[in-house]
């Protein structure tokens, strides 16, 4: 029996995330209602109620950065998978 941790919306998510833990993807997030950014990161790991992405800068550095999974349920950011 699956324990009631989180809605079943966010748990699909996080097995989503889960099945790409290292692998690059496009990060969109809508900084206004005008405005978005797009990043490549890395998916990191993933928890419980968060997970860690490292978003590429110039040159080969990363900066890491943590989400919620009810940010991509809000639309507040969106994830494309290579």
């Amino acid at each position: 029996m699956r324990g009631v941790l989180m809605p079943a919306a966010l748990a699909e998510i996080k097995q989503q995330l889960d099945a790409h833990i290292g692998e690059q993807i496009t990060l969109t997030t809508h900084e206004s209602r005008h405005r978005t950014i797009e990043h490549q990161a890395i998916v990191r790991d993933t928890f419980r109620s968060v997970f860690v992405l490292d978003l590429e800068q110039d040159g080969h550095e990363f900066d890491r950065a943590s989400f919620s999974y009810t940010d991509i349920l809000t639309e507040n950011i969106e994830i494309a998978f290579a």
